[in-house]
């Protein structure tokens, strides 16, 4: 049994790497720095739930709570937030798909800041330019992780 555990180790391990477009070393900065000191083209692995996206002519733009990200660089459902940022991507994302309340990281360079509102209230957003916009499938089970790799012994009784 114990055999069995030390060679499923590697396996679960692998697992809990993100997948290999969000891969990577990232300056250590998050939104609530780069909201009061804009760090120009620093590179940010940042990800959240989606609260809204734009098409635009060439490139869609997306609102995003931050959120922490796992093991995997998914973002761990959490009261605790950072605030928001835009990530801006090129081309077109459908808004069918990208809907809000979805899980998003985005890997990209900041640049600078943007004025919005949240409601009423003035707010500054970091902007990254995304080379990346992973959509996370929606999550099935309960709130919760559930781990990544299942084991079942099956027999006949």
């Amino acid at each position: 049994m114990r055999a069995a555990i030390l060679l499923l180790l590697p396996l679960a391990a692998g697992c809990l790497r993100p997948p290999g477009n969000l891969a990577g070393k990232y300056d250590d900065v998050n939104v609530k720095q780069a909201q009061t000191e804009p760090r120009e083209g620093a590179a940010v692995r940042w990800g959240g739930q989606l609260v809204s996206m734009r098409p635009g002519k060439d490139q869609t733009c997306f609102e995003v709570v931050a959120l922490p990200l796992d093991a995997r660089a998914r973002p761990q459902p959490s009261d605790r937030s950072d605030g928001r940022f835009i990530a801006c991507a090129p081309g077109y994302y459908e808004p069918t798909v990208y809907v809000p309340g979805r899980e998003v990281t985005v890997v990209g360079a900041l640049h600078g800041t943007t004025r919005g509102k949240v409601g009423e209230y003035d707010y500054t957003f970091p902007r990254v330019d995304a080379t990346t916009v992973h959509l996370w499938p929606e999550r099935t089970a309960e709130r919760g992780w559930s781990p990544p790799v299942s084991i079942s012994i099956g027999g006949v009784f």
